[in-house]
């Protein structure tokens, strides 16, 4: 029976949080002539982000070799970046004269629109590799206002000091990009979503001005714990904490309704809204969205604030996404010519093919994305038919484009036959080196190459293991049958397959019998 005046769950943790608190306060205390926050980093840990020379165009061809348009996007993305981490050269610069004095700066944070597979996560990425700097994304779905429910948005912060491996000084100048922002939206009109979209957008606001996000989560005991350990056996502590000041934050989102919301807004500032057609009203509109337009689509005006550089991507075309296949270095076209020559086949890809193959994906709607979904339904029984079939070359072209099927039939019978043939040339060369091992032209008959063929296609098993299976005791055994007996030359039949032990045996046997004969002794050729 348990005790009534035992504590109960919430008690106890109250009491544990209070003996964490006390054991930092006793114990995580910096030294007095130490200022609050030092870290024993060692110089030049993050001495690649204060090097920082790159320039606007530098950035821009980086982006070039990896993302297809999106010209104007790649432009405002490398702008911003430059001005991000030449200011905090220019910081680190100020810090190393003695400088002390605040210098005003507003940071330029970034929000993406555009649809879905148009780049936006893959020019971000490129950006963080060229540079060097800690990189985060995640989905803004996957938050919540408390982080009970679903993730707590400084664990962003927190996993950029995993991704520097520990460097605190080079996660405070990494990137957080956030995808899908707009399903935080507020607006009475989107559906599937509460008002807690509103406290994500709230919560986030604190990250992208400047915040300090301790390293631990308060809420995870067991790490905090293990912070109190690590204290007393290491006695002073290191920073506990990630100034947010010099992250940059860029958020992205397809946000579906907003064009609706800048034509209803040119339509009622002047009479007829007399647009440009086809790709240039794409592009107006596009290039034309302001911060009462986020408002209205439901994001939160300070939120929206925090995000002063705003930048648009297009909508891919067919002819776009031909030129992705061709041209950039992330092709889809390379991991396919990877996953084919894998299984030692080389796959090829005819410009008619990919020009058909650019137009189904574009009618996907799915952006780059659709390259993907086009070639994986087109190439997947291939993919599964011919590795160890024989086959060592696939042309894709527009006759396996319409007719798959047959393409695939044809390439399974010409792999049977090639395969047969590799088998035939590997058995062949096995039998050589054993009679040459023994002195003897030793060869198969064409009905004995055929029957190991089959044997080794049935039993999924290499013909040099089966050959060596085989024929294990024929190298002692053809010691014994010696010219003149065989006149040096010896064919191997059916039946010293079906029955190697049997055939060896009885030609030994024979062997001896006409020893003082002149006639060879030769098994049967079938």
């Amino acid at each position: 029976m348990s005790d009534p005046n035992s504590p109960g769950p919430e008690e106890l943790q109250r009491r544990l949080q209070a003996f964490l608190q006390s054991a930092f306060q006793q114990q995580g205390r910096p030294a007095a002539a130490e200022p609050a926050g030092a870290t024993e980093e060692p110089a030049g840990a993050d001495e690649n982000i204060f090097d920082f020379k790159l320039t606007p165009r530098d950035i821009k061809a980086h982006l070039d070799r990896f993302v297809i348009k999106q010209d104007e996007a790649k432009k405002v993305l490398s702008i911003a970046v430059c001005d991000h981490y030449n200011h905090a050269r220019f910081l680190r610069d100020r810090a190393d004269r003695g400088e002390t004095a605040p210098v005003e700066y507003a940071k330029q944070n970034v929000i993406i629109t555009g649809p879905t597979g148009v780049g936006k996560t893959y020019l971000v990425r490129h950006i963080a590799d060229l540079i060097g700097v800690p990189f985060v994304k995640a989905d803004a779905t996957k938050f919540s206002e408390t982080g009970y429910v679903g993730g707590d948005v400084e664990d962003l912060v927190r996993e950029l000091v995993q991704k520097a491996d520990g460097d605190i000084a080079r996660a405070e100048h990494g990137i957080v990009y956030i995808d899908e922002i707009d399903k935080i939206a507020t607006s009475g009109n989107m559906i599937g979503r509460d008002v807690s979209g509103r406290g994500v957008q709230t919560t986030l606001l604190k990250l992208m001005e400047e915040t300090e996000v301790a390293l631990r989560n308060p809420m995870d005991l067991a790490g905090q714990m293990q912070a109190v350990m690590e204290i007393q056996r290491g006695g002073k502590p290191g920073r506990q904490s990630v100034n947010t000041r010099s992250i940059l934050f860029i958020v992205s989102g397809a946000f579906p309704r907003l064009k609706e919301i800048v034509e209803k807004r040119h339509k009622q500032a002047q009479i007829g809204f007399a647009a440009p057609s086809g790709q240039d009203t794409e592009r107006a509109w596009q290039h034309e969205v302001t911060t009462p337009d986020l408002i209205e689509y439901g994001m939160e005006a300070e939120f929206v604030g925090r995000l002063p550089v705003r930048v648009a991507c297009e909508e891919l075309t067919a002819s776009d996404l031909r030129k992705i296949l061709s041209e950039s270095e992330g092709s889809v076209l390379r991991q396919y010519e990877r996953a084919f020559l894998a299984f030692g086949i080389e796959a090829v890809f005819d410009d008619a093919a990919l020009d058909r193959i650019a137009e189904l994906a574009a009618e996907e709607g799915t952006g780059a994305r659709g390259l993907l979904t086009v070639c994986e339904r087109l190439l997947r029984e291939f993919k599964f038919e011919l590795p160890g079939s024989g086959v060592t070359s696939l042309r894709v072209d527009m006759d396996l484009i319409e007719r798959p099927a047959d393409r695939l039939n044809q390439l399974r019978a010409s792999g049977e036959g090639e395969r047969a043939r590799v088998l035939r040339r590997s058995a062949e060369e096995f039998i050589d080196r054993l009679g040459q091992s023994q002195g003897l032209d030793l060869k198969l008959s064409p009905a004995a190459l055929d029957l190991l063929v089959e044997m080794a296609v049935a039993r999924h098993t290499p013909v040099r293991e089966l050959c060596a299976e085989l024929f294990r005791d024929y190298e002692f055994g053809l010691r014994l049958v010696k010219p003149p007996a065989t006149e040096g030359s010896l064919i191997l039949p059916r039946e010293a397959v079906e029955a190697p032990d049997k055939f060896l045996s009885d030609l030994v046997v024979r062997a001896y019998r006409t020893s003082s004969s002149d006639e060879p002794t030769t098994g049967p050729a079938s």
